[in-house]
């Protein structure tokens, strides 16, 4: 197959490297990746800059730009006539898990390649240790995801978001199908003063979980279990929708019905 890879760790970081290497034995895969790091960047596009496309050796392409920068720019500039047969986000240094979807750019890659109309897939390691994270087995299954993404493509609007504990091994690989959990970030804003006495301030927290069921993502990948959550591009909440017309509205925008 003819892969999109993308990440938000930036181009040099050792999680893309990894996962081009393990993808690249059996299918061509096109590297388009931010030139630095653009973690919790979310779905951000760049509309009002230019941005430069440069290769920096034969198939890898770095943007100056976001992830869904990338993905765009890999679709419809790199590739040009030719389509991927799917987009690959990752590897992230570190979990997306829960609510983590909302601010990752890595996520977002994988998004932004659903919203075009390709099947994606976002790819994290949640490591023991940050300063020596081993991706080797999060590539091999990645890989083998997107050899069973060949055979049977995601429906259309949907992407998956993989997160894999290290020390996992296989395959066979131990998976749990999972839904997104609910994290809440401590402590979210730091302030301290600058060396002219000024205060300044930096976001960032520590996640508390609050996800009961085992079929939550951060449940299993507590578990040792590798999680794959489908996400689909519907934001809709339809089972408020009587709710919201029958109490919030109620008689208050009668000329609008």
């Amino acid at each position: 197959m003819r892969i999109v890879l993308t990440n938000d760790d930036g181009i040099e970081a050792p999680g893309i490297k990894a996962l081009q290497r393990q993808l690249a034995r059996t299918h061509e895969v096109i590297v388009v990746a931010p030139e630095s790091e653009q973690s919790a960047c979310s779905h951000g596009l760049s509309l009002h800059r230019p941005l430069r496309l440069k290769e920096v050796r034969k198939g890898w392409f770095r943007v100056d730009g976001t992830p869904a920068d990338c993905v765009n720019l890999a679709i419809f500039e790199v590739l040009g006539r030719r389509k991927p047969d799917i987009v690959v986000s990752g590897i992230n240094l570190g979990p997306n898990l829960g609510t983590d979807v909302l601010y990752s750019g890595t996520v977002a890659g994988a998004i932004e390649g659903a919203i075009i109309g390709y099947g994606s897939i976002a790819v994290s390691l949640v490591p023991r240790d940050f300063d020596r994270p081993r991706f080797h087995a999060a590539a091999r299954f990645a890989a083998s995801l997107v050899n069973g993404l060949g055979r049977h493509p995601l429906p259309a609007d949907t992407c998956l978001n993989v997160n894999v504990p290290d020390g996992v091994t296989g395959p066979p690989f131990p998976v749990r199908v999972t839904k997104l959990g609910k994290r809440r970030y401590t402590k979210v804003v730091r302030q301290a003063l600058d060396p002219r006495g000024r205060p300044y301030y930096w976001i960032g927290g520590d996640p508390g979980e609050k996800s009961p069921s085992a079929l939550c993502d951060s449940v299993a990948v507590g578990e040792g279990l590798i999680s794959v959550t489908p996400l689909k591009l519907d934001l809709t909440a339809p089972e408020q929708a009587a709710h919201v017309g029958a109490r919030v509205l109620s008689g208050r925008f009668a000329s609008l019905r």
